[in-house]
């Protein structure tokens, strides 16, 4: 049991489904802190029948504190996530900030929660997109060892927090009123759209998202020799990431031997039976915890390639759950 918890974040997106996954887990400990921005300082959260007022994020306020799972900007990664290792905190951390340090472990507990004993205060949760993708890669490179993936994301709005969200639903009403919406996350109007750009442009002409899905893969997977094709693409979908993926491995996996080994791993659900018209759709993945795959079949531009259609629920598996399972991992095993 942890003495004390805390989690930052704790009134945005990810932190209150963190919260509600810590009660549904019964993730037992002795006492609970939040911690969010000085605007949203001095509300109260009920948890778990209790009252909780929301303290302000400063260095001082994770003194005595256990462990921290912190849902953050970048930004603020970089300046508190120190200062609560300097406190003897141990902190999983769902930014982007930490994830390809090499000191710090990158982690999906069902592909490698062995590496969250290298840790140094700090373990790192990946990126959403990069989460399903590589739950669904562990049991194909395990056993044919994956040489390159081609991946093109259908990214929800909500994976751009509550405004995105907002500007799905209010600029779907605007649209099918006639009238015009400002929006304040996304440069084009989401609604009837699909935006083929999600970060800021890198090199080669990929984008900090795309970039993602490359680096945090070969790091997960410990395989810098894998070789990644990706491309991130805004829908107008509220929730849930699905990703069209094709996979080149060394050994000739059949698709039959696929769903074998889709099916024995941890975490995914097989959803593939094209004549009843059942695969994974945003709308039946819809606040689950698994990965689900569907629509496998040989990839026939390609030798021992295998080509499928994945989807998850981006804000629990692909943040809060994810998180919340490491946080239950440090507690049964160290």
């Amino acid at each position: 049991m942890f003495d004390k918890l805390a989690v930052v974040g704790a009134t945005g997106a990810v932190g209150t489904l963190i919260l509600r996954l810590l009660q549904e887990r019964k993730v037992p400990y002795k006492s609970m802190k939040f911690l969010a921005s000085g605007r949203s300082a001095g509300k109260s959260i009920m948890f778990n029948g209790q009252s909780i007022v929301v303290d302000e994020l400063k260095p001082e306020a994770f003194e005595g504190i256990q462990l921290v799972i912190a849902s953050t900007p970048d930004d603020v990664a970089r300046d508190f996530v120190p200062e609560a290792v300097q406190r003897g905190c141990v902190v999983v951390d769902e930014s982007g900030y930490w994830r390809m340090n090499p000191t710090v472990p990158l982690v999906i507990p069902e592909v490698n929660a062995e590496e969250i004993r290298k840790h140094q205060g700090i373990i790192s949760s990946p990126n959403c997109s990069t989460t399903q993708l590589v739950v669904a890669l562990k049991p194909l490179h395990d056993y044919g060892k994956v040489k390159r993936v081609v991946v093109s994301t259908y990214q929800a709005t909500s994976g751009a927090g509550l405004a995105g969200t907002r500007d799905l639903f209010n600029g779907t009403k605007a649209a099918l009123a006639n009238e015009t919406y400002q929006m304040e996350t996304f440069p084009y109007p989401i609604a009837f759209n699909c935006i083929p750009q999600i970060g800021s442009e890198k090199e080669r002409g990929y984008t900090s998202e795309e970039l993602k899905l490359l680096y945090e893969t070969r790091k997960i997977l410990g395989d810098d020799s894998i070789l990644v094709c990706p491309t991130a693409v805004r829908v107008p979908v509220s929730n849930c990431h699905s990703e069209s993926i094709c996979v080149q491995t060394e050994k000739k996996i059949s698709v039959e031997k696929a769903k074998e080994l889709f099916a024995s791993m941890p975490g995914v659900v097989i959803m593939d039976d094209l004549s009843k018209k059942e695969y994974p759709m945003p709308w039946n993945c819809h606040d689950k915890d698994e990965v689900y795959v569907g629509r496998i079949r040989e990839d026939n531009s390609a030798e021992n390639s295998l080509a499928f259609w994945c989807v998850s629920d981006n804000l629990r598996k692909g943040a809060a759950t994810n998180a919340v399972q490491i946080a239950e991992w440090i507690q049964k095993n160290l």
